[in-house]
């Protein structure tokens, strides 16, 4: 989901399989005596020493057996742990000055070193380019526009009636250089089967709603690689999904412009099935889910904004100090529209555990900036949820690192702390394995190799604040 009202209208590899990136510092960075957090199988490697050249880890072992480059920077990491930079699998920014001087800054003062944007335009693609060309600022991974149907939900999304016009659009948008394509909810049938067709003809991803013309279990056979909010999930896990689903895409077929139309479907979609949910439809799905490879993008933290009322305190977030008047109205603006929700969100959340007991991989996302969802601290809300929906510490860890680098097909350069990969890590004071709100507790960032400091991040955080505060006296 992204909001209208904002919206206006590389990962490049060497030729061994590691991004080009902007030339990092000459000086090298080391850490000793630090704990190393192991994203795969959750070992931990205490009194390690890491070594980092350019924008790569170079050599790390046992602290005082390893070679320690003449002039280096060098960090006593004694007592602390450190892990992969964290991946926001579903991020939205604004196209303006705000993404860099609110959005990109947040992301990286809470450890999350990579971004898939899941609403692309030019200017995303601009702002990729920037960071290649050594700009600070999150990897990026960056979707087309969405794609949707007749009457699309979201200013600047590319409007398809049939099927003809759906393979031009595919291959338009990988000639203008996209990482995958964006599908969304209100495609005709005929025109979303045509774009999975012709992005597997181009040999490029897509990803996105499943259509109300279409099933879960035919979008995943069809090739989509996810299910972003498992919209349409707790549908397919429905005994009454032959009675529900017709009329659902009947409307969709005939909406007209209006965002409460279009709204009021996505509600419908998944507070109908709510009374009919079937334990033997749902294995049966994520078998199937599991065996195409799909992956599931829950957004539980933008679940849970939309289901808690005025008095739940939500609105009194402290985090609000760091979003702009615009966004805080964006904010309020959108929960008028999902009165009905809660139910909705405890479904979700108990979907979520079963797809992972069923094997679904999970990628953590937020949907920033939706209601409530803030760049950055809600990745480490929605791991939080992902512990309380069934997953271990490390199981939801692995949801924002290991995960994202096995779906980018860059797990050779990300995803865990290791010689020859990329130096985006995060350094924290307490043990993320024990209890995953460590993940918060943050003492340093490195990013392509640059090192950033408590006292660094901190003043990124005042400087969010100051610039939210600027705008909100304009």
């Amino acid at each position: 989901m992204k909001r209208a009202l904002t919206l206006i209208f590389i990962f490049l590899f060497s030729l061994h399989g590691v991004e080009a990136q902007p030339s990092a510092p000459a000086q090298s960075l080391v850490f000793t005596h630090v704990t190393i957090v192991d994203t795969s199988n959750g070992k931990l490697h205490a009194d390690t020493t890491v070594v980092i050249s350019g924008n790569l880890i170079v050599a790390l072992g046992k602290t005082g057996k390893i070679a320690i480059p003449k002039d280096a920077q060098i960090v006593d990491a004694s007592g602390k742990f450190l892990m992969p930079g964290l991946w926001d699998m579903h991020f939205h920014a604004p196209e303006d000055k705000q993404a860099w001087e609110i959005f990109y800054p947040l992301v990286i003062a809470n450890g999350v070193t990579g971004v898939r944007n899941t609403f692309g335009s030019e200017t995303f693609l601009k702002h990729k380019a920037e960071v290649a060309n050594g700009t600070l600022g999150p990897r990026m991974f960056i979707s087309s526009p969405v794609v949707d149907g007749p009457a699309p939900m979201w200013e600047g999304s590319i409007s398809v009636a049939d099927a003809n016009a759906g393979r031009e659009v595919v291959r338009r948008l990988k000639k203008a250089g996209y990482d995958f394509i964006k599908t969304y909810q209100f495609l005709p049938r005929e025109t979303y089967f045509a774009i999975a067709d012709e992005a597997k003809k181009q040999k490029i991803d897509f990803a996105g709603h499943v259509p109300f013309a279409a099933t879960a279990a035919e979008a995943s056979d069809a090739g989509q690689k996810t299910l972003e909010h498992i919209f349409g999930v707790t549908l397919a896990c429905a005994t009454e999904e032959q009675k529900i689903r017709p009329a659902l895409a009947d409307a969709a077929a005939h909406v007209s412009n209006e965002f409460a139309e279009h709204v009021t479907l996505f509600v419908r979609n998944e507070t109908e099935p709510l009374g009919s949910y079937s334990n033997r439809k749902a294995a049966e799905l994520f078998k199937r889910l599991v065996r195409n490879g799909t992956y599931a993008v829950p957004t539980l933290v933008l679940h849970r904004s939309l289901s808690v009322g005025p008095g739940s305190g939500l609105r009194d977030d402290p985090r609000l100090k760091y979003m702009p008047v615009n966004i805080r109205q964006l904010f309020t603006w959108e929960l008028r529209f999902f009165a009905s929700y809660g139910p909705v969100y405890q479904r979700l959340l108990a979907v979520t555990g079963a797809m992972h007991r069923a094997g679904v991989k999970i990628l953590a996302g937020t949907d920033t900036y939706n209601a409530y969802c803030f760049p950055g601290f809600s990745v480490h809300d929605e791991l939080e949820l992902f512990v309380e929906a069934g997953m271990t510490p490390l199981e939801a860890l692995q949801t924002a690192t290991v995960n994202p680098a096995v779906f980018l097909r860059r797990e050779r350069s990300l995803g865990t702390v290791e010689k020859g990969k990329l130096a985006d890590l995060v350094l924290l004071d307490a043990n993320p394995l024990e209890k995953i709100g460590n993940t918060r507790k943050i003492a340093g960032v490195v990013l392509n190799g640059k090192h950033l400091d408590r006292e660094s991040l901190k003043k990124m955080l005042s400087d969010v604040e100051a610039s939210a505060n600027k705008n909100q006296a304009q």
